[in-house]
């Protein structure tokens, strides 16, 4: 299964304070928000678990169907980040993820997989002819077959990917 997201940085700095008082508390666990502390650049440390949250959740939502989104019962871990990616994982009721970020000076974007070997098989698509079921799930329509998706906008950027078969 698969997942995604995309923050535009100059759109979110627009929309979210995030250095208004509790907004870090409320979102991030403990050591999520030691690392936003710790971390040269907090701000791309904010937007970053903040969509490795988001893209993670895609998938837990596409595999129970609860449309309940905590940010805090989504835990995340960074296994490696340099000043163009990282490598983590988002851990959800038991549920893991794996995500890989990659960040632009205008925006970041995160995918995550249920499955670590899926995770060099993710592809981006252009816009092509997708449907969603009755949770609102998105589907990607090849002839007469339906694939997983993940469609994600924010501000001036849109990504859409799916698992190369």
């Amino acid at each position: 299964m698969i997942g995604n997201d995309i923050i535009d940085l100059a759109q979110s700095r627009i929309e979210s304070n995030w250095q208004r008082k509790g907004f870090i508390e409320k979102l991030f666990t403990i050591e999520e928000q030691q690392c936003i502390k710790d971390f040269d650049k907090p701000e791309i440390m904010v937007w970053l678990l903040w969509s490795m949250k988001e893209a993670a959740y895609k998938i837990y939502n596409r595999q129970t169907k609860i449309r309940e989104y905590s940010p805090k019962k989504l835990s995340c871990t960074l296994n490696f980040i340099n000043a163009n990616q990282a490598s983590g994982k988002v851990c959800c009721n038991e549920n893991l993820y794996y995500t890989e970020s990659i960040f632009s000076l205008e925006s970041i974007h995160t995918i995550a997989v249920d499955n670590f070997a899926n995770i060099n098989n993710v592809i981006e698509v252009e816009s092509q002819e997708t449907i969603k079921d009755e949770n609102g799930i998105p589907y990607l329509k090849i002839d007469n077959t339906f694939q997983d998706i993940s469609i994600s906008h924010h501000g001036r950027f849109e990504k859409s990917v799916t698992i190369r078969i």
